[in-house]
């Protein structure tokens, strides 16, 4: 920034608050703990979040071992791309309710499902449908979380081995990829096309992440 006396100092991208975890330039991982910070006690959230708040590290395992002792982390839907005009953008849903202090923590089982693997969706020619949310919507089943039951796409994960994984990351696949084992039914070469473009986008805007904290420093 050039002030009027002509001289120069660079703007900080990281943003600090006193109620917040962790200090971090990362503005998804900023707008998630502001969101926790305006729910009242029992309130609940679901908060469409980018891969990155999943597996990021230093403030990004901060937040997320903070946000799984002091809420009630209980599903994450991991949505499957080609969903936004933005390319490259891989989502997610995340669930949790705030709790009051307590000594313990009050996440327990953290339910992943999957809708990203093995599903091709396009904004144009193959748009994600109600009916294609029905599976996920019957396995929520928000007034019965404690009676949830595995499935294939729908898998729990206890509090205590989400904490040992590296880096807290909670970016956990277990399907098997069919295009990477079978090559005779591959996905259209333009779905294949719009994917690695996405993959390709995703990954210039992470380097432009890390380019952005860097030179704040």
């Amino acid at each position: 920034i050039r002030s009027t006396d002509g001289t120069t100092a660079k703007e900080s991208m990281s943003y600090a608050r006193d109620d917040f975890w962790a200090t971090s330039s990362n503005k998804q991982l900023n707008f998630l703990q502001h969101v926790k910070t305006q729910l009242k006690i029992n309130g609940k959230c679901a908060i469409v979040v980018p891969d990155n708040v999943l597996f990021e590290g230093n403030s990004g395992e901060t937040v997320r071992r903070k946000l799984l002792a002091e809420c009630d982390v209980h599903t994450l839907l991991r949505l499957p791309t080609g969903l936004f005009y933005a390319q490259g953008v891989k989502a997610n849903v995340l669930f949790f309710d705030k709790k009051p202090a307590s000594e313990t923590n009050w996440t327990k089982k953290l339910w992943i499902y999957d809708l990203r693997t093995n599903k091709h969706f396009t904004l144009k020619e193959n748009n994600l449908k109600f009916e294609d949310m029905k599976d996920f919507i019957k396995c929520y089943d928000a007034d019965n979380i404690s009676e949830r039951k595995e499935s294939e796409r729908f898998k729990a994960y206890d509090y205590e081995d989400l904490i040992k994984r590296d880096k807290t990351s909670l970016d956990i696949f277990w399907i098997k990829d069919d295009s990477l084992e079978d090559l005779e039914n591959l996905p259209e070469p333009k779905i294949i096309a719009e994917e690695i473009t996405e993959n390709l986008e995703s990954a210039l805007d992470s380097m432009k992440q890390i380019l952005t904290s860097l030179n704040s420093k």
